[in-house]
C-alpha cells in the first residue's frame, strides 16, 4: 500500500507529467515557461499583498529607492510600460503615501517622482516578500543548480531580446560560469519576475 504523499511532491509530479496542449507540443519548454511565469506571478501577488501593494508596484518602488528622484518620463522608459499604466500605479502609490510627485524645478512641464520617507517600512516588507518568493521558487535546488538556472535564464532572455524592439538592461548571454551562487540566485529571481512585470501591471 503506497504511503502518503506530501503536497509539494504531488505538485511537482503533476508539473512533470502535465502534457502541453496539442498546439504547444512543438514548444514544450515555452509552454513550461509560461506556466512557471504564471505561477510565479501568483506567488508574488500573495506575498506582496501582505505588504499592501500589487505585483508590478514593487518595481516602481525598487527603482525609486535606488535611483532617488526621477522624472516620470524616465520611470516610464525604465519600466517599459504604457504611460497611462504607470500614471495609475503612481496615483495609487501616492495615495498610500509611498511616493511623492512634484514639478521639476529644471522644467516645470516635467514631473519628478520620489520615494517618501514613509516608504522605508515598505522597503523592509518588499525585501522580506522578495526573499520568501526566492526561497519558494528555488526550494530544492542546491547552489550549483541555482547558478546554472540563472545562467540559462540569462541566455533565454538574451535570445528573446534579439527580437524585442527595446530590451533595456538585458544581460549578455554567457557560456562560462555565472559568478557566485548567491549573485546568480538573485539574478534568477529577477529574471523570473521580470516576465511578470508587464502582465501584472495591467491589473493595477
Amino acid at each position: 500500500m503506497p504511503g502518503p504523499h506530501h503536497p509539494e511532491e504531488s505538485a511537482e509530479r503533476a508539473a512533470r507529467t502535465e502534457a502541453p496542449p496539442s498546439a504547444a507540443r512543438c514548444g514544450p519548454l515555452s509552454h513550461a515557461l509560461s506556466r512557471v511565469a504564471r505561477l510565479h506571478r501568483i506567488a508574488a501577488g500573495r506575498f506582496l499583498k501582505e505588504a499592501g501593494i500589487y505585483p508590478g508596484q514593487e518595481f516602481v518602488m525598487m527603482h525609486l529607492w535606488d535611483a532617488g528622484p526621477v522624472r516620470q518620463s524616465e520611470l516610464i522608459k525604465v519600466l517599459d510600460l504604457d504611460p497611462s499604466t504607470v500614471t495609475k500605479m503612481l496615483q495609487r502609490l501616492e495615495q498610500t503615501g509611498h511616493v511623492r510627485r512634484s514639478p521639476d524645478p529644471a522644467d516645470r512641464r516635467a514631473v519628478l517622482v520620489e520615494a517618501t520617507t514613509a516608504s522605508c517600512s515598505l522597503h523592509t516588507q518588499v525585501t522580506g516578500a522578495w526573499s520568501r518568493l526566492e526561497e519558494q521558487t528555488l526550494a530544492g535546488l542546491d547552489a550549483h543548480e541555482r547558478a546554472e538556472l540563472a545562467r540559462l535564464l540569462g541566455k533565454v532572455e538574451a535570445n528573446l531580446c534579439k527580437e524585442a524592439q527595446d530590451c533595456p538592461g538585458a544581460p549578455a548571454a554567457q557560456d562560462g560560469a555565472a559568478g557566485t551562487a548567491q549573485d546568480s540566485a538573485a539574478d534568477a529571481a529577477q529574471d523570473s519576475a521580470s516576465s511578470a512585470r508587464s502582465t501584472s501591471a495591467a491589473e493595477l
